[in-house]
């Protein structure tokens, strides 16, 4: 219990601020590094699954439709429509909504 090889994460930073939401990442990033505990990172979120993952299973109804390193994932290297349909669902820094009072100056 207090070493496990495995630990299973579902959805462990949906609703969190970006504050905390940095920390449990942190966290489960340093129990792999120290511990060598695999983590099973289960997210909606592929930017935060595209920072912290190794290797990526994209699903879609319960079936696996892409497999990807996160390197892969990271240049954009995808070749179904799901994981297409997901990444372009992400905000960046280019489509990301801009600040209310920014948009009342345009």
């Amino acid at each position: 219990m207090t070493d496990p090889a495995l630990l299973i994460a579902d959805e462990p930073t949906t609703a969190l601020d970006v504050t905390v939401q940095a920390d449990v990442l942190r966290q489960l990033k340093r129990l792999n590094r120290d511990h060598g505990t695999a983590v099973l990172f289960i997210s909606h979120d592929i930017g935060v699954v595209e920072a912290l993952c190794d290797r990526v299973l994209v699903m879609r109804n319960g079936e696996i439709v892409e497999r990807l390193t996160a390197e892969q994932l990271r240049r954009r290297e995808v070749e179904h429509p799901y994981t297409r349909a997901l990444l372009a669902a992400t905000p960046t820094l280019r489509t990301a909504p801009r600040p209310l009072e920014e948009a009342h100056r345009v």
